[in-house]
């Protein structure tokens, strides 16, 4: 089947199938249909079965769920089969629901879709079903495919994952974003199953200090096992009412601060300028600024260690800088 010119290929040989209706169905759900919607507008099991056969027109996507076209869906057209499958009130979740939010997720075949406790649908081909008792009572809709808001989209994600460092990518990713806050977070982690959350709960914790990305998380994890005080992080340093900087890890009390420095931020010039203006700024108030690359905190972690020790060291030798610190927000 086809739509083209307004004409519905095929549907023409029986008088009792509702062109309209048809033809508004797969208008809105862009091409999907389910079996129940297409019987309902008077297409007969017969030409459902010649439609979806081998070769034919139509494609089955799901169970009862039908593409009104040949080639690979694209991926609205697998959302909106997800959600015609799941049923009404159905509602998108996970890694899914995030790339409509523009939130960097982990690459999942399947679709987590949410739908009501007592409903008895069950998962099938590239569907996750997972039933819920706490249904979102506000959903948002882009070009036809309902999500759930950023925060139950990156719980629901972090519940589903055992890296931590794809949890914090997420995590970090949405507040940095400012797509979500920390205390939305919080709330979905409270009113959430409690089963697999402790990562999520550690992320959580390492957002409140002030961590925006996974390699930073990687480097508080480093101080902690070598023992050292523990910064803020990207705190915003000031000299009386001037704006000096706001490094990624910040020892006030001695005047230290560490930046990491890594390529997916310095894609170009005007990057890597930013970070030398950054840089100079912190020095010329008095800043001992340490730079380390992400692989450095992974394979060297000695050495960082080291360094920020002797930084610490060198920093409490010097008269203090005066500077105004306000913690991250």
């Amino acid at each position: 089947m086809s739509v083209a010119g307004g004409m519905l290929a095929g549907v023409t040989k029986s008088a009792k199938t509702d062109k309209t209706a048809l033809r508004e169905i797969l208008r809105k759900q862009q091409r999907v249909i389910a079996r129940s919607q297409a019987l309902a507008c008077g297409v007969t099991l017969g030409a459902l079965r010649h439609w979806t056969r081998a070769g034919g027109p139509w494609q089955r996507l799901l169970p009862g769920t039908f593409l009104a076209a040949t080639g690979t869906p694209t991926p609205e057209q697998t959302e909106i089969a997800a959600l015609v499958y799941a049923g009404t009130g159905s509602v998108i979740t996970g890694p899914a629901a995030l790339r409509h939010h523009g939130i960097r997720a982990p690459d999942f075949a399947v679709i987590t879709v949410l739908i009501p406790a007592e409903r008895k649908v069950q998962n099938a081909g590239f569907v996750k079903i997972w039933r819920t008792a706490r249904m979102p009572g506000i959903i948002l809709e882009d070009h036809g495919v309902r999500i759930v808001l950023p925060a139950r989209a990156v719980a629901d994600t972090a519940l589903h994952l055992t890296n931590v460092r794809e949890v914090r990518a997420v995590v970090a990713g949405a507040v940095q974003a400012h797509m979500c806050s920390i205390s939305q977070l919080a709330k979905e982690l409270e009113r959430g199953p409690r089963r697999n959350s402790g990562l999520l709960r550690q992320a959580i914790a390492e957002v409140r200090e002030g961590v925006r990305s996974v390699v930073e998380a990687e480097l508080r994890d480093l101080i902690l096992r070598a023992r050292l005080p523990m910064p803020m992080f990207n705190a915003r340093v000031f000299d009386g009412d001037e704006f000096v900087g706001k490094p990624d890890a910040w020892w006030p009390h001695a005047g230290v601060a560490a930046e990491v420095d890594s390529r997916e931020w310095h894609l170009n010039a005007s990057d890597w300028e930013r970070t030398v203006r950054r840089h100079t700024a912190m020095t010329e108030h008095g800043i001992l600024v340490l730079h380390f690359t992400p692989s450095m905190i992974r394979r060297e972690p000695a050495m960082v260690a080291a360094r920020i020790r002797n930084g610490l060291e060198a920093g409490l030798t010097r008269a203090h800088q005066g500077l105004r610190t306000v913690p991250a927000a």
